[in-house]
Order: structure tokens, then C-alpha cells, then sequence
């Protein structure tokens, strides 16, 4: 695992950047469970409630311009990259004026003009991709990045390797962001992972690997900071293992099973929003009244794009045999 200690720090306006994001994520997620829970959105929901620091400090290095790809758990990478909410309430819901007219729905969201590439519901494949991606910069020559985020499942996955070794072999700009929440769909990390830290890993593809929390954003910063800055010179990819913990079930309605209730309690405890919530404000860094303002522009925000989501028209018969075939030939 290589050496942070010389990292940067983030500024003050970073940080309430990062809370931002961080609020939007959690916000959003709390008004898409209630929805469910109500009857009026009829899908398979993955929440990644605990998870918001990862995608919200490493968006906060991002520009428009830079490319993810996620997972089908990988909402909060949206959220946190900036991805408009009306298109994505109307995907979600299956109505035509979702990002991909209501065709792909919560698994398969895409918004490029943000720089959400591909979400994709096939484990590990988000590397591959990105790899493609970050190759198409190399290419065209910009400071372009492309960021892989999985799950801590995926790194047993023949893609993560493959993906590995193809990136430091061309020097491509791109990072392998894990998630490792301690569980791959309902599997103990303990029990389907032969490494203690994920990040050793990096070292049999010559690539720096970090392990760094997760839950903490300065800590975050300094490893996506330094990883960013690495692609971006040309220096080629890193492979971040962010340790953190997911507060639900994998899915909407799973009963946690494979859970202690103690570490769960624990973990909810240490909730790392409201604890950075009130970081920011002893340190200086915000004022109540800003966040709260903050936190009522993304409330307005999020329930314009629920209303604009339940409200858009389903897609028409026609629509489900458009963007299949580049020319439809009679049978």
C-alpha cells in the first residue's frame, strides 16, 4: 500500500462541496425508499445510504468533462457527479423522458452530458469499460480521467484483473474505485475474499494501491487527489479500496441476515454525514444557516424531479423497438 502523508488538503469550499453532494445523495435516496414504500415507483432499489463520501469527494475533484462508470448500486456516484434529477426520477420510473426513455431503468441508468457514462448490471464489468474510456482519452490526447467504481464482490470477478493489468500495461488515466462495504450482494467479505485488503492487489499489476476510509473525506481526498493527479500526468492507473458499510440490505425489502445487529447499530452510530455536518460548523467551515439553506434547495430540487419523474408519460409500443437494431430489416 503506498504512502499518502504528503498529500493535499482540501480548502473550505472544497469541503462544503463535498457535504453538498454528500446531502444530495442522502436526501435523494430517502425520498426514492418513501416512493417505493408508498406504491407510486415499481422497481428494484439498491440503496448506498453510509457509502455518500466516497462519490461525493471524488466528484469534488472531477470536472464535466471526466467519465464514470457504476454499477447498478451505484445511484450515489450519479447523484454525487452531478447528474440532473428530473431525467433521472423519470428513468427510474420507466417514463419516456427519463435518460434513456424509460427503457434502462434503476439498473441501467446513463447520462453522458454529465459524464455518467454506463451504469451496468453485470458485477465487474464497470472496469472493462472504463478501461475503453479511459484509452479514448490517451487517444485524443486531453487530461480527460475515467473512474471504475464496484463493489468489494467485484474484485474476485476475471474483469478486475484483466481490467488491471491492461490499465498499467498502457498507462491508462483511470481509477479502480472499490467500495468495499463488507458484503458482495449477501456474502461476508470474510467468507468470498482471499486478501485482507483489496488493495494489495494493485501491486501484481505495478500500479500504486491505497486502502483508505471510506467514511472519512479528508482521508478520501487525499487518496482520490493523488490518484486523479497521477492519471491526469500521464502516470497511468491506481486501484482505491475505500472502506465503508452500507446501512441497508442489498436490495429494497432484504432482511439484513447476513448482518450483526451490533455492527449495524455501529455503523449507524457513526454515520459520517451528520458527523461531517457538524465538522464543518466547529471548524468554521459553514455556518447552520448555510447548511440548512443548502439542504432546502436540494429538497425543492428533488421533489420538482419526483414530480417531474411521476409525471412524464410511459414510452409508447413503438418506443420499445427504437435503438435496438441500426436498421430493422422484415423478417
Amino acid at each position: 500500500m503506498a504512502d499518502l502523508k504528503n498529500a493535499p488538503v482540501p480548502d473550505a469550499e472544497t469541503l462544503v462541496d463535498i457535504y453538498r453532494r454528500m446531502i444530495r445523495i442522502e436526501r435523494n435516496d430517502d425520498a426514492i425508499r418513501k416512493t417505493v414504500r408508498l406504491g407510486r415507483l415499481t422497481m428494484p432499489y439498491y440503496s448506498a445510504r453510509g457509502q455518500e463520501v466516497i462519490p461525493s469527494t471524488i466528484s469534488a475533484l472531477l470536472n464535466k468533462e471526466d467519465q464514470i462508470c457504476t454499477i447498478y448500486r451505484g445511484i450515489h456516484d450519479m447523484v454525487a457527479k452531478d447528474m440532473p434529477l428530473r431525467p433521472l426520477w423519470a428513468e427510474i420510473a420507466g417514463r419516456i423522458d427519463g435518460t434513456c426513455k424509460g427503457k434502462g431503468g434503476p439498473m441501467h441508468l446513463t447520462h453522458p452530458e454529465s459524464g455518467v457514462m454506463v451504469t451496468t448490471g453485470v458485477v465487474g464489468s464497470s472496469m472493462p469499460i472504463a478501461n475503453g474510456l479511459a484509452w479514448a482519452a490517451k487517444l485524443d490526447g486531453s487530461k480527460r480521467v475515467a473512474i471504475a467504481y464496484f463493489g468489494d464482490g467485484a474484485s474476485n470477478i476475471g474483469a478486475f484483473h484483466e481490467s488491471l493489468n491492461l490499465a498499467s500495461l498502457w498507462k491508462l488515466p483511470v481509477i479502480f474505485v472499490c467500495q468495499n462495504n463488507g458484503f458482495a450482494e449477501h456474502t461476508r467479505y470474510e467468507n468470498a475474499t482471499s486478501v485482507d485488503f483489496i488493495s494489495k492487489r494493485a501491486a501484481g499489476y505495478a500500479m500504486p494501491g491505497f486502502t483508505v476510509d471510506g467514511n472519512d473525506p479528508v482521508a478520501m481526498y487525499a487518496a482520490a487527489h493523488t490518484a486523479i493527479a497521477r492519471a491526469r500526468d500521464g502516470e497511468g492507473p491506481t486501484l482505491l479500496e475505500c472502506k465503508t458499510f452500507r446501512f441497508f440490505g442489498h436490495v429494497l425489502g432484504d432482511d439484513d441476515f447476513y448482518m450483526t445487529k451490533e455492527e449495524k447499530a455501529a455503523a449507524m452510530a457513526d454515520d459520517p454525514l451528520p458527523k461531517f455536518r457538524a465538522k464543518l460548523i466547529a471548524d468554521g467551515h459553514a455556518t447552520e444557516d448555510r447548511l440548512a439553506k443548502m439542504q432546502a434547495d436540494i429538497e425543492a430540487e428533488i421533489a420538482d424531479a419526483q414530480e417531474f419523474g411521476l409525471n412524464s408519460p410511459f414510452p409508447s409500443a413503438d418506443e420499445l423497438r427504437r435503438d435496438i437494431f441500426a436498421e430493422e430489416i422484415p423478417a
